[in-house]
């Protein structure tokens, strides 16, 4: 895909993830112990032999900077083309994205790519873009969306678009999901275009001012542009709310679930760091969980996700509870149905119960 540039548009909805959005981006969010939510759509552009990506963030991004380095984890450590990160906008992505777009627009006049694949942080599956591109060059439509047949989607694709095709399969109108059907077709915020096709969106969205963002102007413009779908059949998750972020983390549980997203012909990558190995004690017991390095672990793990660098106490006992990096769980605590942001530090003997449903949040502690 030499002829492809990648933009990550960090434009997900935040307002249902609280505190662990407080000092940066969703993108930024630890998942599966070691990674980082944006890792895995990252990957996905440099496995598909995208070169040149452009990110476009927000202000408190310094955690995500310091994630991506100089993006040598994903190969784009480069002289040419490489990874570049916009995240001095004054507009939220979130709300606007097309004045970010237009401010930055040499990147993609001097990239010389003749397509641009546009995809959000959020969603997290193992795509390969290339089949995507050259379903979009066989079709000849003006862009390609990417999306997911999913059966009740009420369950984990709240606040998502659906796709609505005619008869012949092109996209003929975008709703929300309101969850009350058996199915949908559900957008994974994922568009193939060339690349002066989306020069001429952002330039009208701003002539004429009626659009704020590139995937508005293409939901409301389906009676003049011709859109296609591509549907992706492996497995998705959406990351726009707690109970997700934590549904996300357990699901990698499974072992079928976890050999699809970290398939070995296409490794998700992440910025490296050198632990030592977890430390198990003789006293402590560990059922079903993905625990990753430099952890020291006395206490019982039972379907967990255990971040780097965090102590499990004697006689602590946790279930279905996802911890984040350096925390510290002292002896003799109770934890379940818990998600900890990194840094957490839980007293002698404490008892901490949420439900499956309303998961309990545990926010870091705050240094001045």
């Amino acid at each position: 895909m030499n002829d492809c540039v990648g933009i990550i548009n960090l434009d997900g909805n935040e307002s249902k993830m609280g505190e662990l959005v407080a000092n940066r981006p969703l993108a930024s969010i630890p998942i599966a112990a070691r990674y980082r939510i944006i890792d895995f759509v990252l990957s996905n552009m440099t496995n598909s032999g995208l070169d040149c990506i452009g990110i476009f963030t927000k202000n408190k991004s310094r955690s995500l900077i310091d994630h991506l380095t100089n993006g040598k984890p994903w190969d784009l450590n480069r002289k040419k083309d490489g990874l570049k990160v916009f995240n001095f906008g004054e507009y939220d992505p979130s709300y606007e994205d097309v004045h970010n777009f237009a401010e930055n627009i040499e990147f993609l006049k001097h990239s010389r790519k003749e397509y641009i694949l546009l995809a959000s942080s959020h969603m997290i599956c193992n795509i390969d873009y290339e089949e995507v591109l050259e379903q979009h060059k066989k079709s000849g439509k003006d862009v390609t969306i990417v999306y997911k047949n999913v059966k009740k989607p009420q369950n984990a694709f709240d606040d998502c678009k659906v796709l609505n095709f005619n008869s012949v399969g092109d996209v003929i109108s975008i709703g929300d999901n309101i969850g009350r059907n058996d199915e949908a077709n559900i957008s994974m915020e994922m568009y193939v275009m060339k690349t002066y096709a989306f020069i001429d969106i952002v330039t009208e969205c701003i002539r004429s001012g009626m659009f704020r963002k590139v995937k508005d102007y293409i939901k409301e413009n389906l009676d003049k542009l011709s859109v296609d779908g591509y549907e992706f059949k492996g497995h998705l998750e959406c990351i726009n709310s707690l109970k997700s972020l934590y549904d996300a983390n357990l699901s990698l549980l499974n072992r079928k679930i976890s050999k699809e997203l970290f398939n070995g012909d296409r490794p998700i990558y992440t910025k490296t760091k050198d632990e030592a190995p977890t430390h198990y004690t003789r006293e402590c017991e560990v059922v079903n969980s993905i625990i990753a390095n430099g952890c020291y672990i006395r206490g019982s793990v039972e379907n967990c996700v255990i971040g780097r660098r965090v102590y499990i106490g004697e006689g602590v006992k946790l279930k279905n509870c996802v911890i984040m990096q350096n925390s510290v769980i002292e002896d003799r605590a109770v934890l379940d149905n818990v998600i900890a942001d990194k840094g957490t530090e839980i007293k002698a003997e404490e008892k901490l119960i949420g439900s499956q449903l309303y998961p309990l949040f545990i926010k870091k502690l705050k240094y001045i």
